[in-house]
């Protein structure tokens, strides 16, 4: 059973346990199911002093914060403070949510989007982002952590905000701010796996199974004994965000990583529970799911007998583009050279749909039903967080790529009829990178770390004095965007205005948003040249670094029709430039298009 009380606490693997309240220290009373809870009076007396600390000693041994914490004011391995989350008074009243369909999403770090990097500065950019055209903002994990600046993706307490972004009330205010300027919010979470320091969730109860494990350490206990409060904990946490927090949607971590052998999963769960929440807000709510399975069944609707995500990552996407844009070709981007995997990426979503994949050994993914899903349950991106900080020097796609190639994965990204997904600074070709960096005070983890991120790449061939230390401060500090990029007619001012057309372009063409499969017909008439055919819109890519002729009869096909939006050289004849991206249309978009 699901506990509300204040000062209640999940403790099965306890004989005793107290509540350290202040200066104080309380016996806690047993309520049966491993539960412990505080006498009325001391709730009674600790909600008249207001925001106090406190934590619990477990068989005299702690003081542990707890599991449930929202605050962690001087970290996770202090005392937690408690904190009212119907105090803050919102002002996005007039908000009634947004559907995943149609959006576009940008993706951003709290601690790197911004000099000042708190929520409070990202609140000074939104009209930057409504400017573009953006629809949902989605922030990377901000729970409580050990250190002071990270991914995100060692989180230890679930229900903090990282005090250095602001806290929750700091997270409540960015949220407020994002719902007044027609902005939702979706939410990176993780309940796969927990931190390298400060998880004490062991010393409370099974939350780990110790049976098994993933890429990250301990799977979390989803179907052993006592299984019933991790998965509340779990579910709790993510209906917080909907109702404490106003978030319109989850973005969910590495679910292929959740081992659940019970009957109703649980990211059926979520998506059960979170249907009732959005049915009583009276809102659309999302999950979008991170899943390496390729498997359709994670995008089903529950009534058709499927897992009810809303959405999940389409890395397949991204790497047909990154392959044939950029000419890599090495590890998991092996089998996406040539651009038929383009072709099929667009007109059936998975590339490795039961087809043999050579990076993992074995035949991968299933079939998606085109008939009855909707394009825009794929998320699709050409650069994010994992595709950028995982490489060995966090190098963006500017490193490499000229700026009509950076035209040319911008316009497969946003003209396709998937959701879209931006990473931050893409938008004007920022010239920073984005590495992977971590502040572990512990100076063993740090130099495990940093050890380990070096092997990682010297296994790879890369040198490993140029791999950069994650420990580092100024792998931070230099992976924060530097947003005067963008003054200027230069590549980045450039670069901002195209993203901007390619945006309005989506809204402006309503068959581009399109979810249906069958009204798309892609083809590749040359081994450089992608066509994408809508009925009322046509784009034409050219991959290579040469002049490609379009056929006869698909020139013939699109004399007369008019040029929306043109980057690189093409003067109205059957010839494309080197790296050209062509959008046309069957009638001429109003002047303000």
């Amino acid at each position: 059973m699901t506990r509300h009380e204040p000062f209640s606490v999940w403790a099965p693997r306890a004989d005793n346990a107290e509540l350290v309240l202040g200066s104080d220290t309380v016996a806690l009373e047993p309520a049966g199911d491993g539960w412990f809870v505080a006498p009325a009076d001391t709730v009674a007396q600790a909600s008249a002093a207001g925001d106090v600390d406190y934590g619990y000693l477990l068989d005299d041994e702690g003081p542990f914060p707890d599991p449930r914490s929202r605050r962690q004011p001087k970290g996770v391995h202090e005392l937690s403070r408690t904190w009212d989350a119907s105090a803050y008074a919102w002002g996005d009243h007039a908000w009634s949510g947004r559907p995943l369909a149609g959006g576009v999403i940008y993706e951003l770090h709290i601690g790197t989007f911004t000099p000042g990097g708190t929520f409070d500065s990202a609140i000074e950019k939104l009209d930057h982002l409504v400017e573009l055209g953006i629809d949902f903002v989605e922030v990377l994990p901000v729970n409580g952590f050990n250190g002071l600046y990270n991914w995100g993706y060692d989180g230890v307490l679930w229900y903090a905000v990282h005090e250095q972004y602001g806290g929750p009330t700091g997270y409540q205010r960015f949220v407020d701010a994002c719902h007044q300027r027609g902005l939702a919010v979706i939410q990176d979470v993780v309940y796969n796996h927990l931190g390298p320091s400060g998880n004490y969730l062991p010393k409370f109860g099974p939350y780990l199974h110790d049976g098994s494990s993933n890429t990250w350490g301990a799977s979390l206990n989803l179907d052993g004994e006592e299984s019933d409060a991790v998965r509340d904990y779990i579910v709790d946490n993510v209906l917080s965000w909907f109702t404490d927090m106003h978030v319109d949607g989850l973005r969910l971590d590495a679910v292929h990583a959740l081992r659940d052998n019970r009957a109703t999963h649980i990211l059926q769960e979520m998506a059960i529970q979170t249907e009732r929440v959005s049915a009583r807000l009276n809102k659309p709510l999302t999950l979008i799911a991170e899943s390496d399975r390729n498997d359709p069944r994670t995008i089903t609707p529950l009534e058709a007998g499927g897992i009810g995500m809303a959405g999940q990552w389409s890395d397949d996407f991204h790497h047909a583009v990154h392959a044939n844009v950029t000419g890599e070709h090495d590890g998991y981007y092996a089998d996406f050279a040539g651009i038929e995997s383009l072709v099929k990426v667009l007109t059936r979503g998975f590339f490795h749909d039961g087809t043999y994949s050579s990076f993992r050994g074995h035949h991968h993914g299933a079939p998606i039903d085109t008939l009855r899903t909707p394009a825009w349950r794929l998320v699709v991106c050409n650069q994010n967080h994992d595709q950028i900080g995982n490489r060995a020097i966090g190098d963006r796609l500017t490193a490499t790529l000229d700026e009509n190639q950076l035209a040319l994965v911008a316009g497969l990204t946003l003209l396709s009829p998937f959701t879209p997904m931006l990473f931050m600074g893409e938008e004007w070709a920022a010239s920073t990178p984005w590495q992977f960096f971590t502040s572990h005070p512990e100076p063993e983890l740090g130099t495990a770390t940093a050890e380990g991120r070096i092997a990682e790449f010297a296994k790879l061939g890369w040198d490993p004095s140029i791999v950069p230390d994650p420990q580092d401060p100024e792998t931070f500090e230099g992976s924060k965007l530097q947003w005067g990029e963008i003054e200027g007619d230069g590549i980045h001012g450039r670069t901002l205005e195209l993203y901007r057309r390619l945006i309005h372009l989506r809204r402006s063409i309503p068959s581009i948003t399109d979810p249906s499969f069958r009204d798309v017909t892609v083809h590749a008439p040359a081994e450089t040249l992608l066509v994408i055919e809508r009925p009322d819109v046509a784009i034409l890519v050219n991959l290579a670094a040469d002049t490609v002729e379009l056929p006869d009869a698909l020139a013939a096909r699109l004399t007369g029709w008019s040029e929306a939006l043109v980057s690189g050289d093409y003067t109205a004849t059957p010839t494309l430039g080197a790296h050209t991206l062509v959008v046309l249309t069957r009638e001429p978009l109003a002047a303000s298009a």
